[in-house]
């Protein structure tokens, strides 16, 4: 995951909603496809016959054939194959996501292997920078044999904290090498002038996922707590404090902790970007921080020309100013300890390691034992390494012509949209023609980079794992910081080629796809046929991306992707009229327990799934398959469409890691992604038959249509 980087805060994509810590801001400008599915390089829309595997159609295969449709649609799905692969002890969830993901990590874990066999490699070539990083992680015996030892400058600047400058300066480092404590920062583009960078300090510092870990009163939280209460104390045995010290450093940072949640935004009041836009020039915001030492923080990371900075959420900034002068600075000191240590515990000892993973994993998620090494230090080297490592995957493994193939099944997404844009009956002709104007300037780039990143600067070798996260962690800092008072770079990606997800960011107007995995499961020697392309990433995945550039948050960015209220009042009170709808939906939900979707927090996702799996469906309709009504593994064109969306979404996750997502996250659980979107299509109550008193109709006045 990254620390902080940009407004873009996923690295593990599939793992993040449960991660250790919501150190970041809200996610104001990187909507992300969460667990997109895969990309295939296949026939899209074009006039090649469709082709099956020799085995069982898997589709068909996964069919429940004991659950009626109209009940549970996604259980209909993939139920059959839910009751032949349970969960394994080491994940949180099970399905497409992982096999994909399995697929890709044997990949780059031969990329590594390689590499790390190649003991004389040149000095600073991607092979030593990869093969270095990946034996370090390998290398057990040294990591434990080093405890923390690796981290003792850093503890030690720590405790050599005594005034306000010192402690800035201490802040500005964990910041750079593990976490982000106290308050989020990062350098991106200013969201009203979309040319410029600017800096972003928001609401953050918490260890926990979200601000209701800290507050809810449920017994799944308060279970939750007393957890981490323990975890905080052992953490503190960990790192050398005896016992009474350990429990009172634990007391005192879960207090500390605690106070920044409180003063916190609820997350659902994150979501809109006027109220996250408050910007002030440097002197003022010293001014409203006075407890703060800005001018040691900022040339600690490097910032030497700050002039101006947003501030997301000024009253919590306030308040933690005030914290820093009525809490101890013994306190103080623990906490930045704990955050530089918690963020970094998984590239040390085992040990650490174990403690980290019993809450945060066992506790949180449910999950029962770590996985395997080579898997988590495989992650890790793509994680930290991933430029390096997608230019070998691209060489390797990415089949040529698949940026071809899908910029085709992306631009006949992008046909279908405004076709739709202008048979609208709620939105008026002068924003339609806006809304065509956005439509048309969207970039889509898809499978990997024209240029890379220079990486050259960053350094590793075979003396220490943690030490190497830590170069990795700093080298993605200073390019950050690099960025402010340059023009921006329109031609950035923010994701791998080999990262198996998608976003869209408003500010450049942007889809970005990578390549990732061009395999379907089920389809492995195969073409799949065009109802499983244009579901998954016709809906899944363009579809889906479009439409957040219409959604609650990125309808109120203009073509040039600026901050700015291009509807008349009319449109936008019809608009949110009816994203009020899709709310009322998703509140609807029970997840788990009795804990139901927050359907304010879920909305921008929602919106998109619900977009997007209709645009894919009328792209299809288009498709050669779809017009010759042509059945393949026993199912006409409609019934693969749709049994192809459940399949984008065939993910079966652990109670704890649904709770978790329910609390702290902007999408809906998978099921949900499935279920919710589908009852809101008048085709999919027909090609199942599905009628009134069956569990998932809706009459047709609550079905929500947008775009």
């Amino acid at each position: 995951m990254f620390r902080i980087k940009g407004k873009l805060v996923l690295r593990d994509a599939h793992n993040s909603l449960f991660l250790q810590a919501n150190n970041f801001p809200p996610m104001k400008k990187y909507c992300l496809a969460l667990l997109l599915p895969a990309l295939f390089f296949a026939s899209c829309g074009s006039d090649k016959q469709p082709v099956t595997t020799d085995g069982p159609d898997f589709l068909a295969a996964n069919i429940d054939s004991t659950i009626r449709p109209g009940d549970d649609f996604f259980l209909y799905a993939n139920n059959g194959w839910f009751k032949n692969n349970p969960i394994p002890a080491s994940e949180q969830s099970n399905g497409l996501w992982q096999l994909i993901r399995d697929t890709i990590n044997a990949q780059v874990k031969q990329i590594c292997e390689n590499s790390a066999s190649i003991k004389d490699a040149e000095k600073g070539s991607n092979k030593q920078k990869i093969g270095d990083f990946f034996y370090s992680g390998m290398d057990s015996v040294t990591i434990n044999a080093a405890g923390l030892a690796n981290l003792k400058p850093e503890m030690d600047m720590i405790d050599g904290i005594t005034d306000a400058a010192s402690f800035a300066k201490a802040t500005a480092t964990v910041h750079m090498l593990s976490a982000s404590p106290i308050f989020g920062f990062y350098v991106g583009q200013d969201d009203k002038i979309s040319s410029k960078y600017a800096i972003f300090i928001s609401q953050g510092g918490l260890s926990l996922p979200d601000r209701t870990f800290y507050v809810d009163t449920d017994e799944r939280t308060v279970n939750i707590r007393e957890k981490f209460k323990t975890y905080l104390t052992n953490m503190f045995a960990i790192m050398g404090y005896d016992e009474a010290k350990s429990k009172a450093a634990s007391e005192n940072v879960f207090k500390l902790e605690t106070s920044i949640a409180k003063a916190s935004r609820k997350r659902e009041d994150t979501r809109d970007p006027h109220e996250n836009y408050n910007k002030m020039d440097v002197a003022a915001l010293k001014k409203s921080t006075p407890n703060f030492d800005w001018n040691s923080f900022m040339s600690t990371v490097g910032l030497m020309n700050a002039d101006s900075v947003i501030v997301g959420q000024p009253e919590v900034v306030n308040a933690w100013n005030g914290y820093l002068k009525s809490v101890p600075m013994d306190v103080w000191k623990d906490y930045l300890k704990f955050q530089l240590v918690r963020g970094l515990a998984s590239y040390l000892d085992d040990k650490t390691y174990n403690e980290n993973f019993s809450f945060y994993s066992t506790t949180m998620r449910g999950v029962k034992e770590p996985r395997p090494r080579w898997k988590r230090v495989t992650d890790q080297t793509n994680n930290s390494l991933g430029e390096l490592i997608g230019q070998v995957y691209v060489d390797e493994y990415l089949p040529k012509g698949t940026k071809e193939k899908l910029t085709e099944i992306g631009d006949a997404i992008k046909v279908v949209y405004a076709e739709r844009i202008k048979q609208l009956d709620w939105m008026s002709a002068a924003t339609k023609e806006k809304a065509l104007v956005k439509l048309n300037s969207i970039v889509m780039k898809v499978g990997y980079p024209d240029k890379w990143k220079d990486m050259s600067s960053l350094q590793t070798d075979r003396t220490s794992y943690v030490r190497n996260v830590i170069s990795a962690n700093v080298w993605e800092m200073k390019y950050m910081i690099d960025k402010y008072g340059k023009p921006v770079d329109r031609t950035v990606w923010e994701m791998t080629p080999q990262t198996y997800n998608a976003y869209y960011n408003p500010s450049n107007n942007e889809i970005v796809v990578p390549g990732s995995n061009i395999i379907v499961p089920g389809y492995e020697r195969v073409l799949a046929d065009d109802a499983i392309l244009y579901s998954m990433i016709g809906g899944s995945t363009f579809g889906h991306e479009i439409t957040h550039g219409f959604d609650d948050q990125g309808s109120q960015y203009d073509d040039q992707g600026n901050l700015n209220n291009w509807w008349t009042s009319e449109d936008s009170s019809k608009f949110f009229a009816k994203t009020k709808m899709v709310v009322d939906q998703f509140n609807s939900y029970v997840v788990v327990d009795s804990l139901t979707i927050n359907g304010e927090l879920t909305q921008g996702e929602n919106i998109a799934d619900i977009g997007g799996v209709m645009m894919g469906y009328e792209a299809f309709k288009k498709t050669k398959q779809y017009q010759d009504k042509q059945v393949v593994g026993g199912l006409t064109p409609d019934k693969r469409f749709f049994l192809g969306y459940a399949l984008a979404w065939m993910i079966n996750e652990r109670p704890e890691s649904l709770a978790a997502q329910v609390k702290s996250n902007e999408h809906s659980p998978a099921k949900f992604r499935v279920i919710g979107p589908l009852v809101n299509m008048d085709e999919f109550f027909t090609t199942f038959e599905i009628k009134e008193g069956d569990k998932m109709w809706r009459s047709v006045g609550d079905r929500v249509k947008i775009w």
